[in-house]
């Protein structure tokens, strides 16, 4: 009876939070289209230190409201910093940090947590920090929610500071967004968190413990942070990595994708790894075709809505010469083998203690290859706590054992990270995973 209690609690606090959101926002005027303010157009240079920030200005918050002691629930500052992409090269990155207005009483200073986003899209208006400022951006052209908003501000109401990445090239003008790219995001992160220590005002600083918060797309960033952490940001100690449905083996996630409500994703992939290795290029050429190309083309502007609009339940075999699926064509091409053989996670030890969670009936972000990260991190030694979160099938293909997850477990994410900023310690259950589904 526990097992079914927990996930009505969680989703009850969740649908609350998230009503206060979006009754807050939808009041504050309407959904008008937003363009991309200047702010998000990178200088010609950039500074030479990873997470040393470009620019700042004030962010207005949709969901704001007026309090004693400041703006509740907090102050959001846009953030523009310099990250290194996976060509090595120097990329900037938005985001946002936000100062709560309640006091953190876990003792310590206050904590930092560092935010990765789902899957927003691939257009420039699709970015979470614009989604602090903008939830609902309905036009003409674009449908952009932004969700992540909700376990933001749960975050802010227990006293913890927050900061969000963009990811390189969502929000960024110069560039496409990388999306599922496992250095860019996991640098993107750990930049954020070197960059709101710098904020000026900020509460935050080194001596703050720090943890990492994602969930699909955001829980692959996060893995991938944790992994590279020790490597490539060693003055970001993690008190904890939270990774929900992360996509660790992103040739099983084509497969889960392909067809589903979702299949939009597989051009904002596609769009990404052509950017990021021009050499791919040739085979994208030899196997798109008209409608193939046209596809890449407006997926590179659209937001997660306006994907699921347009592409829902698509095949990729409607974009190739000879029909064929893009498993196919990696099955058949060793270069995109090697491509997506990279993006592997699971094969370093993460940082700090991990919590791996993933729906056991996920088919867009399959279960089994994001509990098999936790299985990977395990043998290498990490500190995993693994839970398996059970629901009954809520229809295939249409992101509903995906998205399901997000909610129900939400409030036990967030109640974990938090225990890890209190420094509390996390006792891993690797033990456990033969009997865990």
């Amino acid at each position: 009876m526990s097992r079914v209690r927990r996930p009505i609690r969680s989703l009850a606090a969740v649908l609350v939070t998230a009503f206060c959101v979006l009754a807050q926002a939808l009041t504050a005027g309407p959904a008008a289209a937003v363009e991309v303010p200047a702010f998000y157009t990178p200088p010609a240079s950039l500074p030479a230190a990873n997470g040393a920030l470009v620019r700042t200005e004030p962010l207005p918050l949709a969901v704001s409201l007026p309090g004693l002691p400041g703006p509740f629930p907090g102050t959001a500052t846009r953030l523009m910093y310099k990250s290194t992409d996976s060509t090595g090269q120097a990329v900037a990155v938005t985001g946002a940090y936000l100062e709560p207005t309640m006091p953190w009483l876990g003792g310590g200073p206050r904590p930092l947590v560092a935010v990765a986003p789902g899957t927003m899209g691939q257009g420039d208006r699709c970015s979470a920090s614009l989604g602090l400022q903008y939830p609902v951006q309905l036009d003409g052209d674009v449908l952009a929610v932004g969700y992540e908003d909700i376990a933001i501000y749960r975050f802010l109401l227990s006293g913890v500071a927050v900061v969000v990445t963009d990811y390189v090239g969502l929000g960024t003008t110069d560039r496409l967004h990388t999306y599922v790219n496992r250095v860019d995001g996991g640098h993107a992160v750990l930049d954020a968190v070197r960059a709101a220590r710098s904020v000026p005002g900020a509460s935050v600083t080194s001596r703050s413990r720090t943890a990492l918060y994602g969930y699909s797309q955001g829980g692959g960033a996060t893995a991938s942070a944790a992994e590279l952490q020790s490597s490539y940001a060693p003055d970001v100690t993690l008190a904890g990595t939270y990774s929900g449905a992360a996509p660790a083996d992103l040739t099983q996630v084509i497969d889960g994708i392909d067809g589903s409500a979702l299949a939009g994703a597989l051009g904002w992939s596609l769009n990404g790894f052509l950017q990021s290795d021009p050499s791919l290029r040739p085979i994208a050429d030899k196997y798109l075709n008209a409608a193939g190309r046209e596809a890449l083309t407006d997926l590179s502007t659209a937001c997660i809505g306006d994907a699921i609009l347009g592409y829902a339940f698509q095949n990729s075999s409607r974009w190739t010469t000879g029909g064929q699926s893009l498993s196919d064509i990696v099955a058949a091409e060793p270069a995109i083998r090697a491509t997506l053989d990279a993006q592997r996670i699971g094969r370093l030890k993460p940082a700090g203690p991990v919590r791996v969670a993933t729906g056991t009936q996920d088919d867009i972000v399959p279960h089994a290859q994001a509990r098999q990260l936790a299985v990977d991190w395990c043998a290498k030694g990490g500190n995993v706590t693994y839970d398996a979160v059970i629901l009954p099938n809520l229809g295939d293909g249409l992101l509903t054992n995906h998205l399901a997850p997000l909610l129900t477990d939400q409030t036990t994410a967030i109640n974990w990270v938090k225990a890890r900023l209190t420094g509390l310690p996390s006792i891993s259950n690797c033990w456990t995973m033969p009997l865990q589904p």
